[in-house]
């Protein structure tokens, strides 16, 4: 057999199942969509599948391992990970909102702190958790997930905070580099425990998925409905994902250097599984997530991921967090920190490898 040429990397089947991986998912997501469009022209008048509404008859099973409604628990004492509060299925509405009204709903009757801060007075908080949300011309898409997650962190007595980092300027949007910025600006706040990265326009669909920090790496949107709820492929790591502050220290955080949609989310996979970690996902129907559905409006897709995802371990240590430079922009609203910044291809240099 002939030596590999020096300096050429030999591709592995690890990376062809991985490429083949993406592919399969981008074809997933046009099957999906063509179902959905049937289904919403010949579908029950709910606009499931399913007359109940439910969009599937498994959700009748639920794990019976929570606490019972009459259980009580002292105040000084942590708060438990499996409350009577947390029924299950949800009602998922994406039914368009304005967030002037979800401002004031949420900062009144659910006593949100100004900025999107909220802990629980009944118990004390198991975790911190810091939510990451990349953001460029989804206004519409941010007062639907609000009004889904709060409710449902708050049955999960969890202590959190929103950020959202919202990309300025006329790059391609870099979903990755924005999540590095949020990470280190939500660390000047406070000494969270993790950070969940979370897609605008993912809604969960079971409030039983539960966003502490303890079963980190966690791959929390499992099922899609936009993928017919059917894991792609076994390495996707996409639309809501979470890692402890040390993991995502110790991985150096996400690449920065994927400019449009795609390929950001295997490449975290990737660091994450050459760090020794190993990704957890919610059991049988309580990963399910409603996507609201969008055009990518005008972002681009990166031509580029393939070779990138080849040279993965090379670029952990060379391209993420300690090679970011960025000036932010920071304002606070009823719900949530907003932090602006202009990205470009030279906040985040990286040398030859």
């Amino acid at each position: 057999m002939a030596a590999n040429p020096e300096g050429v990397k030999a591709v592995t089947s690890t990376d062809h199942e991985q490429a083949q991986g993406i592919m399969l998912r981008d074809n997933v997501r046009t099957i999906g969509q063509m179902i959905r469009l049937y289904t919403n022209k010949n579908g029950t008048l709910n606009g499931t599948d399913y007359p109940d509404g439910s969009n599937s008859s498994e959700y009748l099973v639920q794990p019976t391992t929570y606490l019972p409604e009459n259980f009580t628990y002292g105040q000084d004492g942590p708060c438990p990970e499996r409350l009577p509060s947390m029924k299950g299925l949800m009602e998922v509405n994406v039914t368009e909102i304005p967030m002037e009204e979800m401002e004031l709903k949420f900062s009144k009757v659910f006593d949100i702190d100004f900025g999107g801060h909220w802990k629980p007075k009944d118990c004390r908080p198991r975790w911190k958790v810091a939510f990451l949300i990349p953001f460029r011309n989804r206004h519409e898409h941010l007062p639907i997930l609000f009004q889904h997650l709060i409710p449902m962190l708050q049955r999960q007595r969890l202590q959190f905070a929103f950020y959202v980092i919202e990309q300025s300027g006329s790059q391609p949007f870099n979903r990755a580099m924005l999540f590095n910025v949020g990470f280190l600006e939500a660390m000047k706040d406070l000494d969270w425990d993790c950070m969940v990265f979370h897609d605008v326009d993912h809604i969960p669909e079971n409030d039983r998925n539960y966003y502490g920090c303890g079963q980190m790496p966690r791959h929390f949107a499992a099922k899609l409905d936009k993928y017919m709820y059917i894991l792609p492929y076994s390495e996707f790591f996409g639309g809501v994902s979470g890692l402890t502050v040390e993991q995502f220290r110790k991985i150096n955080g996400f690449p920065n250097a994927f400019w449009g949609w795609g390929g950001e989310d295997d490449d975290l996979w990737n660091r994450v599984h050459y760090a020794g970690l190993n990704v957890t996902r919610p059991e049988g129907e309580i990963g399910k997530y409603k996507s609201i559905p969008h055009h990518h409006r005008g972002e681009v897709q990166f031509l580029g991921r393939y070779k990138l995802l080849r040279y993965s371990k090379e670029r952990q240590h060379l391209d993420g967090l300690n090679n970011l430079h960025y000036s932010p922009h920071t304002s606070l609203s009823s719900l949530y920190k907003n932090i602006s910044v202009e990205l470009s291809p030279e906040l985040a240099p990286i040398a030859d490898y």
